[in-house]
């Protein structure tokens, strides 16, 4: 299977920290990932490396076999990478429906100038809510949802670009337990049609949906496997698990 994502010696210095070290990452295209870590590993640093939000120090970063190393974000959208927040980013005065609209012209537009009517974007944009559970509330106004809603708010805004990669930075944050189960079938529907990069401390969520895990500490990554090889893995128990390493 090639690689959508991949990675060489990518790096990231915020003055003398060293977020993200010399990092070498392959992600196969249809995989579901999960990147997991203790609170500072360099996590969100590393998707922001791949999403263009924030510039390497050093490295390489291919996508399709394409050097995007340097390529602005929003090119990296058109490209077909698309990344919900781990705070949220919605636009609060609009809404619901109007937030995805402007995802959905988003991709639409960046197609060679393709022209879009109205009716289709209103088709894609109620079609994206329907499958975060939220095409009922398309009307309301989006600072008005509850947190949780939010959230699936911003995931519906990544599938209207219609993401051959799509990124998700904490997404069950702020999700209650019967959201969270939606959400686990919602990415398994995804996983059909795009590759899913998620970074999660829901271990449980992690579990149920990852085909591999990519464990980072201290900026740089230490383990890779399946859920089981990781969950044995006692380096991973030692930094993140919480379970003392054996020896």
């Amino acid at each position: 299977m090639s690689a959508l994502v991949e990675t060489r010696g990518l790096g990231r210095s915020f003055g003398g920290l060293r977020a993200v070290d010399n990092v070498d990452f392959s992600l196969p295209e249809g995989e579901i990932r999960a990147i997991i870590g203790p609170n500072g590993a360099g996590k969100t640093t590393f998707v922001s490396l791949i999403c263009g939000r924030v510039a390497p120090s050093e490295g390489l970063i291919r996508f399709d076999g394409r050097d995007i190393t340097g390529m602005p974000a929003d090119r990296r959208v058109m490209a077909g990478i698309a990344y919900t927040f781990q705070i949220t980013s919605i636009f609060a005065n609009l809404t619901v429906e109007e937030n995805v609209t402007l995802a959905a012209m988003r991709r639409h537009v960046g197609r060679a100038g393709k022209r879009y009517s109205s009716a289709g974007l209103r088709e894609a944009s109620l079609s994206a809510l329907g499958r975060v559970g939220l095409r009922d509330h398309a009307g309301a106004v989006a600072g008005n949802l509850a947190y949780g809603h939010q959230r699936l708010l911003e995931v519906a805004m990544g599938l209207a670009l219609e993401p051959r990669l799509l990124v998700l930075d904490e997404p069950t944050q702020g999700l209650s337990d019967t959201e969270i189960e939606s959400f686990i079938a919602l990415v398994r529907e995804i996983g059909q049609q795009a590759t899913v990069l998620l970074i999660e401390h829901n271990m449980p969520v992690v579990m149920a949906l990852a085909e591999q895990i990519t464990v980072m500490d201290q900026g740089r990554i230490i383990a890779e496997g399946a859920p089981d090889a990781i969950r044995a893995n006692a380096a991973v128990q030692q930094a993140y698990l919480g379970a003392p390493a054996d020896g």
